[in-house]
């Protein structure tokens, strides 16, 4: 019997890096337009808490963006801010889920950063839309990796839409990831 295996076409959600893109507007705008021409990213984050004119590249994020069809662009932690400059959405933190509701009241896509089962279930029912869940590999100074098996498990109890993240350097994590019901993969290094 010929039986055919359905592949997991896992979503990209290309984060940056202040280290990678730079905070030097027009070394920034060639190198976003680099990686999401040659990636073709579905999801997207601008993040950089170090830049001292974020507000000023956030919108340049968001117009570059706003270029390309299909593309979901994030803003990093700030609801106000994402919809201010028209983001499709906010990426918040673990230490902000009281701020989903305000968030979706303004019409964004939310994605969540979480660590535990636990922590994917309250986000899933505050009515977050993605949740970023790590490491599920070895990453610098992120603490024991998940592994596939717990990211499986994880997958068991949630509809909400995850993106595996952490340590996903190459296509020998993505074969793993793959296997699962992950709705995608999430990185930095990746993209570089």
């Amino acid at each position: 019997m010929n039986e055919k295996i359905k592949i997991n076409m896992l979503k990209k959600y290309l984060i940056t890096s202040p280290d990678f893109h730079t905070d030097v507007p027009t070394v920034f705008k060639q190198v976003l337009r680099e990686q999401l021409l040659k990636y073709h990213p579905e999801f997207i984050l601008y993040r950089d808490k170090t830049n001292k004119n974020y507000v000023e590249q956030a919108k340049l994020f968001v117009d570059i963006c706003s270029e390309f069809e299909d593309i979901k662009a994030f803003i990093h932690g700030d609801y106000q801010l994402a919809h201010t400059l028209g983001a499709v959405g906010v990426h918040l933190t673990s230490q902000q889920f009281n701020e989903i509701r305000k968030a979706k009241e303004l019409d964004l896509d939310v994605v969540v950063s979480t660590h535990t089962i636990k922590e994917v279930l309250e986000v899933e029912a505050l009515g977050a839309d993605y949740v970023t869940y790590s490491p599920i590999f070895t990453t610098p100074n992120k603490g024991e990796p998940k592994g596939i098996a717990k990211l499986e498990e994880l997958l068991n109890k949630t509809s909400i839409k995850v993106f595996a993240l952490g340590g996903i350097v190459d296509e020998e994590q993505l074969k793993e990831i793959r296997k699962t019901k992950s709705y995608g993969f999430a990185s930095i290094r990746y993209f570089q």
